[in-house]
């Protein structure tokens, strides 16, 4: 450059500046661009056609499009020739600007400059990235018109297209009546199976390009069925085009390596994606490989080392991406370790991330399965403009703190904007519906879903619906909706049928259903325990034990229950009747007061969830519950006002819940406890589920009590009542039960 800068500007040539203009297309330098772009101008160069759609693309390679544009614009008509339109075109799709570049292309045929084929095969992928299929069947059209059709990349371009387009049917219909196929047309087919899912078909084509003479797959191909072999753990399959790969001397290429590895941690086979990991070598991991390596750690749940890769990413000098971010935090909320998350949300923020949607979702899903509900709002509140994956990941953080009431408002708001929802969003609606009592509503929404929306109901949607029936007491009438199923009801809405059973007490309906879940997942020791429970309940201990014999049988083990709590960044576990930890006889000291403190405001033990253990044992076993030792070692190392935050792998039982009211109200604490389903939020001696669930039970005890009984019926719903007065006190006028309690309250003296 200083050697040519150095001549007297009349001995530049147009080739010796062409050959400049190539030499910093590969450096990239802004400023050699600019200074070549004065020569151009100064030697009266500009005109040339070869030049000025070589400085066109030439700024848009040093990262600045809007000046390619400005140098379109201030172009001569005459120096647009259909080469410097096409690469404008291309620019366009590439940003990507898709309706931008439409435009343009239309301003073209409008200037009377007619497109070609490398014109057409620029401006399909704006029509790809619209979505909008008709922008796509019209380009089409134009190029039947204009005689292109035949050309392979325009074939192959029109095949990707559609696919885009998530219109299969004319992809193939467009590549079948291709006159010529190269390795782009086969791999366009290919890569749409992978985008609609049609997985089975990607691995068909990809046989049948293997058979061709005249081209091989690339690491495309290669790339693309492996990816396809992942999503349906077609594992033998994948090892061999593994063995084709090292055959084909392809296994050196990251692009390969890494759909290997990514393949084999989606099957389970997390040691044989490591040793490949392993094997590349510091120097050869781009940020993709660690990427896949940390999800690979997240599909083995081993969720400590996918965060761990986050820093040893960045200690190797690679610069973590959008992706390395939200699996990092993926991980952080699996563990709900707020101190790491909000760790790499300080990344986040050095990184320059902060407005990425992408990340903001899974901040706020890290932060809400943190426990911290506010901070995931505060996340969601400083988004410009949060499109729907972000709504939906507010909305699933409200419905699993228990705010169902401000899941519903959310969801309308979503919609008001514009935004449409998509099948997770319904998920979260429905089951909001289901935990407030909205039955009417939550049927609503199910039907607006497939009428409104376009969205088929999935086996999660159905589930939701017989938990909404089965929790308001329909028990008959959500068998009556499984049976109209048009889709075979699955383990999950066979489980919320028994739930409700349960809840209910219809042993006879929960042991029809309990034998369909056995076939349906004999390993699942839930719903053996809901079974047995309903049996000791109805005091049927006989067919209990039969029930828990039939779990060792079929080598079915419950998992034990723990609950943990984090202090100063360490986790301690607990399990029932724990006593390893260093401080226990602190910790029993402690839950003696607490069992006398909260004695003297009004709790009653609630023997019936201490089903283990002997009649004159349950009352003193209740305390021994993990989640009640994790409290009071809490109330011991935790600083004073500072929130006790505690997980449980299990679901926290009501007698537990009702202590965790009065500690916070005695103690002035906020308790929070993520079970299994959710997160019960307490303070004041409220919880945030208000307790549906129990005042359910006492309107079938209500309703299932003899007239014969009117003052036990009276005196009954009266005195559980009052075990839940504080926490029923505000929007609970949903359930139909406040206003039983309030016609109770009339009798009191």
């Amino acid at each position: 450059m200083s050697h040519i800068y150095s001549q007297d500007s009349h001995r530049h040539k147009p080739t010796h500046l062409n050959y400049l203009l190539n030499a910093t297309a590969q450096t990239k330098c802004l400023r050699h661009a600019t200074q070549i772009h004065s020569q151009i101008i100064t030697n009266s160069f500009i005109s040339l056609p070869f030049l000025f759609n070589n400085l066109l693309t030439l700024y848009s390679k040093c990262g600045r499009p809007s000046l390619s544009l400005l140098l379109f614009s201030t172009a001569h008509q005459l120096t647009r020739t259909v080469v410097s339109w096409t690469s404008l075109i291309s620019l366009l799709s590439h940003l990507p600007a898709p309706f931008q570049a439409l435009s343009c292309f239309n301003q073209m045929r409008t200037a009377g400059v007619y497109p070609n084929h490398f014109t057409f095969s620029a401006v399909l992928p704006a029509c790809a990235s619209t979505s909008i299929l008709v922008h796509g069947q019209q380009m089409h059209c134009l190029i039947s018109k204009h005689g292109y059709e035949g050309y392979v990349f325009v074939g192959s371009a029109l095949v990707d297209m559609y696919a885009k387009c998530h219109d299969m049917g004319l992809a193939e219909k467009v590549f079948v009546a291709l006159p010529e196929r190269n390795i782009v047309s086969w791999n366009s087919m290919i890569v749409g199976c992978l985008l609609n899912s049609f997985h089975a078909k990607a691995l068909f084509l990809f046989r049948e390009v293997r058979r061709e003479d005249l081209f091989s797959p690339n690491q495309v191909s290669f790339s693309t069925v492996l990816s396809a072999s992942a999503n349906i753990g077609a594992l033998e399959f994948g090892k061999q085009v593994h063995g084709v790969v090292v055959k084909q001397g392809l296994l050196t290429l990251s692009y390969v390596k890494n759909s290997l590895m990514d393949m084999y941690f989606k099957c389970g086979l997390f040691d044989e994606g490591a040793l490949l990991f392993n094997s590349l070598g510091i120097e050869n991991r781009d940020v993709v490989a660690w990427n896949v390596m940390s999800m690979g750690c997240v599909y083995d749940e081993n969720f400590e080392e996918a965060c761990n890769y986050l820093w040893v990413m960045k200690r190797a000098g690679i610069s973590p991406d959008e992706a390395s971010y939200s699996t990092a935090l993926h991980a952080s909320a699996h563990l709900a370790a707020l101190d790491q998350g909000t760790l790499i949300h300080n990344q986040t923020i050095k990184s320059g991330f902060s407005t990425n949607t992408c990340i903001a979702s899974s901040l706020i899903t890290m932060y809400a399965k943190c426990g911290s509900l506010d901070d995931a709002c505060r996340v969601f509140e400083e988004i410009d403009n949060p499109n729907v994956v972000c709504w939906t990941a507010l909305i699933a953080a409200c419905q699993q703190h228990g705010n169902g009431n401000h899941v519903i408002k959310l969801f309308e708001k979503m919609l008001a904007d514009g935004l449409k929802p998509h099948y997770i969003t319904f998920v979260c609606v429905i089951s909001a519906c289901s935990h407030t009592g909205r039955v009417e509503e939550g049927h609503a929404y199910f039907n607006s879903m497939e009428k409104v929306h376009g969205i088929i109901p999935g086996h999660e949607h159905y589930a939701c619906m017989v938990d909404l029936l089965g929790r308001s007491g329909q028990l008959d009438e959500a068998r009556k909706f499984i049976a109209q199923m048009p889709i075979k009801p699955n383990a999950s809405v066979w489980g919320a049928l028994l739930g409700a059973c349960a809840k209910y007490g219809n042993l006879e309906m929960g042991s029809e259903v309990a034998g369909r879940l056995f076939e349906l997942e004999p390993d699942n020791p839930g719903n053996y325990i809901l079974l047995a429970n309903m049996y000791a309940h109805k005091g049927k201990l006989r067919e209990a034990d039969h029930v828990r014999r039939l779990m060792g049988i079929n080598r079915v083990r419950k998992e034990p229950g723990c609950s943990w709590i984090d202090v100063k960044n360490e986790s301690f576990v607990f399990t029932v009747h724990d006593k390893l930890h260093a401080r226990t006889d602190e910790i029993y000291e402690m839950l003696k007061k607490v069992k006398e403190l909260v004695t003297n405001k009004g709790y009653v033990p609630q023997t019936q969830f201490a089903v283990n253990s002997a009649e004159e044992l349950k009352e003193e076993s209740l305390w021994y519950h993990s989640e009640k030792i994790a409290l009071a070692f809490g109330l011991l190392a935790l600083p004073a006002g500072a929130p006790i935050r505690i997980k449980k792998n299990l679901r926290t039982c009501g007698d537990c819940h009702t202590v965790m009211k009065f500690a916070s109200e005695i103690w002035k604490r906020e308790i929070i406890v993520r079970d299994v389903n959710r997160f019960h939020h307490f303070r004041n001696g409220l919880c945030s589920c208000r307790d549906y669930w129990l005042l359910a039970s006492l309107n079938k005890i209500y309703t299932n009590c003899s007239s014969n009984h009117v003052k036990l019926k009276r005196q009954y719903v009266i005195v559980k009542a009052a075990t839940v007065w504080n926490c029923v006190a505000t929007e609970t006028s949903s359930h139909g039960n406040w206003q039983i309690l309030m016609e109770e309250a009339k009798y009191l003296d």
